[in-house]
């Protein structure tokens, strides 16, 4: 989907969308008074997403005219998907097709801790010793 400058592949092919519409929050009415403008389409913003994804840009500078939003757009609703447990999910989702399909070779994996917080200033069970009070090294 990222290899070919073409801009045609900024559309969403029907096989993944299928996928990734189910997983979505449902967006939140629109106020009465005041209603804003109408919310962009949740296919044209991960059109944008993936457009950031495949050309390293910044948020800041998707095209509007290309892709169908702006990039802040883009930004907001990746955040609200995020927070929402959209991509475990589809994951989830794309791992049990494949492990139904034969497709999933798990003899080759590689498990990646990386995004786990680890914790800093473990528990020590002896106590320090300062370095006035620590014995001299022997040095004979």
């Amino acid at each position: 989907m990222c290899q070919s400058p073409n801009l045609d592949l900024l559309a969403i092919p029907d096989d993944l969308w299928e996928r990734v519409a189910p997983l979505l929050p449902p967006h939140l009415p629109r106020r009465r008074r005041h209603p804003g403008r109408l919310p962009v389409d949740d296919r044209t913003a991960l059109a944008g997403i993936i457009y950031v994804l495949c050309k390293g840009v910044a948020w800041r500078d998707v095209p509007a005219s290309v892709v169908g939003c702006s990039g802040v757009t883009c930004w907001c609703r990746l955040r609200d998907w995020t927070e929402a447990g959209v991509w475990p999910r589809l994951h989830e989702v794309l791992l049990a097709e494949l492990r139904a399909a034969g497709l999933l070779d798990m003899e080759h994996a590689a498990i990646d801790g990386s995004h786990i917080r680890a914790l800093k200033g473990g528990t020590t069970s002896a106590p320090h010793q300062l370095t006035e009070a620590a014995p001299a090294p022997n040095t004979t």
